[in-house]
């Protein structure tokens, strides 16, 4: 029977990988220039240990935020250039300024420039080699999908889109209603009877059945699939594979399953994990409201010259639970935008005043909404909290809209940092997915990764 015949890389495996290697390659490389070139500023030894230690937290976390372990951006070299130099520049601006964990600044202020340049160079040549080996085609992960009533292209475009190594090579249409070859674009439909020659042929790794048992996959198939599983060859279900690419919830595919997939995760009962949730919320509202007081005359100055009107506004939305409640934002919308009745937030509405934009943008326009997290209403991170209207439409033709109500909502969330602002049925299907797979897999490790995101939204200047 056919084995898996390339080697390939799985995302997590891959996000590992750059990050181990670029400790490693950085580390190395300044070891070595301090062995042959004396390098004053910077040495490795059991004596300043705890240096290395205080660069690779700071490299870590400055590649996260300027997103070098976005496997969509880490195949792209000049994304993956500019990433890097804003990346370093901030880790070494920060590490000179920690000198109580890092070494005196040098007598000869040129090291620090050479310290800068060998991180960059040292990145640059690692990340130039993952780019051409391996993110190279040869380690693709390729796919044969088993699918039946819907369309094979959308789930090859949604698996591709969010993994640029994940590559759906082909399919085996299950549809028993339909006996006409389907045909599609770059994909092999491929029949039953050749499964093991298309494996051997195609170098497939991996099956991923999007069919349904009790209809879809006919009596042969059946028994080809279990064949192939018992002699090792991977073969999974659509919907987690869905899940662990993407990092959402496929609740259009899963029906009334729904709770077969959708275990809620173990940290909405933890009370050590709330009480820390709601102690960071606190913390970061209080110190958010401080610093808010710097901005506060600009923002004055900005509305009175480009806004024109009151510089607060409040607006019901539904929170936990389906309580509602009054939101606090910076207006940044023309007075009476809505006179007509409520419509969609969408990207260059017309509605936004010039200064609005900014605020937009720059996310200052939700620094009030500090205000709603310490009274309780809302937390740092959560699903996005939606008018009412919007709910009872949105719970009507989307399923399980109301399940994005068992937490409170939030100031940012994951989908925040995936998507853009929602202004269609299909936006708020991928932001509700995103939503659901924050409440399924909720831990500190993704709150951070949510905190990390936001701060690249806020530096990238992503907001609408």
């Amino acid at each position: 029977m056919p084995k898996p015949t390339t080697i390939h890389f799985e995302i997590s495996e891959r996000k590992v990988l750059l990050r181990i290697f670029d400790v490693l390659f950085v580390l190395s490389s300044l070891f070595l220039v301090s062995e042959l070139f004396d390098l004053e500023y910077f040495n490795i030894s059991e004596e300043h240990w705890v240096w290395s230690i205080v660069l690779c937290v700071y490299l870590l976390v400055f590649s996260t935020i300027f997103e070098l372990y976005n496997l969509q951006k880490a195949s792209n070299l000049q994304k993956t250039v500019k990433n890097i130099f804003a990346a370093v520049s901030l880790t070494v601006l920060l590490y000179l300024f920690t000198p109580f964990y890092t070494p005196k600044l040098p007598s000869n202020r040129l090291q620090i420039l050479v310290f800068f340049g060998i991180i960059t160079f040292t990145l640059f040549i690692w990340r130039l080699a993952y780019i051409n080996l391996i993110s190279a085609p040869r380690f693709f992960k390729r796919i044969l999908v088993v699918g039946d009533s819907f369309d094979i292209e959308l789930i090859a475009e949604a698996l591709q889109k969010s993994d640029p190594n994940y590559q759906v090579i082909g399919y085996v249409n299950t549809d028993i209603n339909n006996d006409e070859q389907s045909e599609f674009k770059n994909l092999v439909q491929i029949d039953v009877n050749v499964i093991d020659d298309a494996i051997k042929q195609y170098h497939i790794n991996e099956i991923v059945v999007a069919s349904s048992y009790t209809e879809g996959v006919m009596l042969p198939l059946y028994n080809k699939l279990i064949t192939l599983l018992e002699d090792g060859f991977p073969i999974r279900e659509y919907t987690q594979v869905y899940e662990e690419v993407t990092h959402r919830i496929p609740v259009q595919h899963i029906d009334k399953d729904f709770y077969k997939f959708f275990p809620f995760s173990r940290s909405n009962q933890n009370k050590f994990y709330l009480f820390y949730h709601r102690l960071f919320d606190v913390l970061v509202s209080v110190l958010g409201i401080l610093l808010s007081t710097i901005l506060l005359p600009f923002i004055l100055i900005g509305n009175l010259v480009a806004n024109r009107g009151p510089l607060f506004y409040t607006q019901v939305r539904i929170g936990k639970n389906g309580k509602p409640f009054k939101i606090m934002k910076l207006r940044t919308m023309v007075v009476d935008a809505e006179v007509s009745g409520a419509q969609w937030a969408k990207k260059n509405d017309t509605r936004t005043t010039p200064f609005g934009k900014f605020l937009r943008r720059s996310r200052i326009d939700e620094i009030p909404q500090f205000y709603n997290i310490i009274l309780g209403h809302m937390s740092i991170i959560g699903p996005r909290p939606e008018r009412p209207m919007f709910v009872k439409e949105l719970s009507s033709i989307i399923p399980f809209y109301e399940t994005r109500h068992v937490v409170k909502p939030g100031l940012t969330g994951w989908a925040q940092v995936n998507t853009s602002y929602g202004s269609s049925y299909a936006d708020s299907l991928e932001k509700l997915q995103y939503d659901l797979y924050y409440i399924k897999h909720r831990s500190v490790y993704l709150d951070i990764s949510i905190v990390l995101k936001t701060l690249s939204t806020i530096i990238f200047y992503r907001g609408q």
